[in-house]
This record gives C-alpha cells, structure tokens and sequence, in this order.
C-alpha cells in the first residue's frame, strides 16, 4: 500500500478533531507555524492541507484573527472516535509503534484517534495516574466509541488506579481494549478483551534457549512494581526449567536497580551464576553496563538475556539475545477486536495473544568458542 501524501494525512488528522468537536466557530484552529512544528513539516505542506479543509467547505479565514470551523459548516456525518491512554507512550518504544500503527489503522477504517487532548502524544514526561484519569473524563465528555488502555506499572496503586479508569470507562458504556497487560496479577484475567504477546511462552522460549546452550544456574530480574506481563515471563521460564530439570534457586525472581553497583554485586558474588534473564531489554541495558563497571564480563562470565528487541538492543556494547515483541501484529490484532467489542458488545472478554519469537545475539554465548562451560 503506498503511503499517503503528508498533506493529506495533516488534512485527515485535522478533519477527525473537526467532527470529534475539537473545535467550533468560536475557537481558532492552531496557526500555520504551530502545524509545522506540530507535525514536523514545511510551510507550504501545512497551507495545502488548510486549502483542502477550506474547499471542502468546513473552514474559514479572519482577516487579522485566524482560521475557524466556518459558521453553519455542512460536515460530514460524525465520525466514530477511538480513545488511547497509554502512559508508557513517548517512553516505551513499542508502544509508540504499536500506537502508530493503531492510528494508521484507524485512518484507512474512517475512525478518529484521539491520543489525548490532541491528535499526538506527550513525550516529555510520563503521564501520571491523575492524568489518565482526567484523559477518561474528557473521553467520557467527548463520547469516543471505545478506548484501547495500557495499564499502570511501577506505581504504588497499580491496581486500584487501573481499576477506577477501566471501570468509569465501562460504567459509561465505552468498551475497552487493554493493550500487552491485565489489570490482574498473572495468571488471573480480568473482564477486559487482552491483547499482547504471550509472555508466557515468551518467557519458556528465553530460559530453553539457554538451558540448550548448557547453562544450569539462571536468576530472573526484575524492577519492583512490574506489570503483570512479568509474572507470565518469569512463570514461563520457571516451566521451561522444570521441563528441563534444572534447579530453580530459592533466589531464582530477585528485585531491584540493575544500575545499583551494590545490588548487582549482590545478585552474583559466590553464587556461580550462569545467566541472567531480565523483565525487558531495558533492565538488561543496565545489567549490562553495571556488570562492566565490576569487570564481569558478558556473556563469558554471566550471560544475560532481555524481552522485547527495542532498537538500542543491537547497538549495546555486547549484543542482546531476546524475544522480539510482534508490535504490528499486536495492533492489528486489538484493532480488529475493538470493531468486533462495538459491533458485538456482548462478546465474553477475551485473551488474544501472539505468538513472539527468539532473537539471537551475542548476549547470550551462543556464539561462544566451545558455547558451554565447565560446571
């Protein structure tokens, strides 16, 4: 499919605020430099788009004032909106993938993407639980169709915060999709349509992949107040080592900074450690660069392994071995359940998981002359 010309995805995202009821004719649209920084392209790109919305008949122009919705405009009908609340957005990269391919879904399917009070998201600084929770008022207000929510993490009331969005949601008749994560703690499964990679396998193929390579003494790490899609990895990797028969230490799940000196020296002094899952690449990042402030090299001392293939992962100064998350199959896969939840809202929730894959790299040992180890 070729890709729209820009103008004419600035001419769609404008129209889609229009009929959301962004703006009136009393309220100017932004002026042509606030475009151009908006969306990051030239002058003239920006005019062709406000041209078009002019012909089209739903703008006008004040002389010395600005660019209005025009007076007794003729729209089109209303289009139907869809709503995100994502606070990892602008700070977790698949997020912001699966989030653009969502809003690119929802142009080609004739629906408005709402991303906050605007049509982009904030990328300046995470959004705080009052945040989302005003977001879910304005969508209320505003009557989107349905809303796609990313739960809370790392926050001290995860569950109870995530609980009030999703249940003032429902309360107003506004389905919910949850993207990659539950509101629960794994493995319970909350009545909201899921829809993720599955962690869980995800998490069996990880610590398999390293028990073939020979390793035997592995430890899972983690920062404290994970999302449930921890849980799922690490009881994947506990299964995976059950089925191989290799030990599964009293200190297997450890919780902390991986860029505090103190707890990584912690984590493998006198244990004999062979390798190291982390909850994300993220965390591995760190591990990685605290383990060569204590000379421990990876992956001939300790191997460590990550979760889901962001861009910085083949550009650390040891390769990461990891598990690629699908981002375009995961938005395609909740797109397609939010048009079935509004042509259907009596569907039972469902768990809509695909299917992730091994990355390979040197992280890992793979790659290792003679790969195992002397035990």
């Amino acid at each position: 499919m070729s890709k729209q010309p820009r103008h004419q995805e600035i001419f769609s995202e404008l129209k889609a605020e229009i009929l959301a009821g962004t703006y009136d004719s009393s309220k100017r649209l932004p002026s042509e430099a606030q475009l151009v920084a908006r969306f990051g392209v030239s002058r003239p790109t920006v005019a062709r788009a406000l041209q078009e919305l002019k012909l089209s008949g739903m703008l006008e122009r004040r002389a010395g004032s600005g660019t209005y919705l025009k007076k007794n405009a003729e729209l089109p009908a209303r289009t139907k909106q869809i709503g995100l609340i994502v606070p990892g957005l602008g700070k977790i990269e698949i997020f912001d993938v699966i989030c653009g391919e969502l809003a690119s879904l929802a142009r080609v399917h004739d629906l408005g993407m709402h991303w906050g009070g605007s049509t982009h998201p904030r990328v300046d600084s995470s959004m705080s639980v009052a945040e989302a929770e005003g977001l879910c008022e304005y969508y209320i207000e505003k009557g989107v169709s349905g809303v796609f929510f990313a739960p809370f993490e790392h926050t001290t009331d995860n569950e109870a915060a995530n609980r009030r969005i999703t249940e003032r949601l429902s309360h107003s008749g506004i389905p919910v999709v949850l993207i990659d994560r539950d509101l629960c703690v794994f493995p319970q499964r909350s009545t909201y349509d899921l829809v993720g990679m599955d962690n869980f396998a995800a998490g069996y193929l990880l610590a398999e992949h390293l028990i073939k390579l020979g390793v035997r003494r592995i430890e899972f790490v983690s920062r404290p107040l994970s999302a449930t899609t921890v849980d799922a990895r690490k009881a994947g990797a506990i299964s995976a080592m059950m089925a191989h028969r290799v030990a599964i230490s009293k200190e297997f799940h450890q919780q902390g900074n991986c860029m505090d000196v103190d707890f990584v020296r912690k984590l493998t002094d006198g244990k004999r450690l062979d390798a190291v899952i982390c909850a994300n690449d993220h965390t591995a990042a760190q591990l990685l660069q605290t383990l060569a402030r204590l000379n421990i090299d990876t992956p001939r001392d300790l191997r460590v392994v990550g979760f889901d293939d962001v861009r910085f992962a083949t550009l650390l100064h040891v390769p990461l071995t990891t598990i690629q998350q699908p981002c375009r199959n995961i938005a395609l896969t909740a797109f397609n359940a939010m048009r079935e939840r509004l042509t259907d809202p009596t569907f039972p929730a469902r768990s809509l998981l695909v299917t992730p894959s091994l990355i390979v790299r040197e992280s890992c040992g793979a790659y290792l002359v003679g790969a195992s180890r002397t035990e």
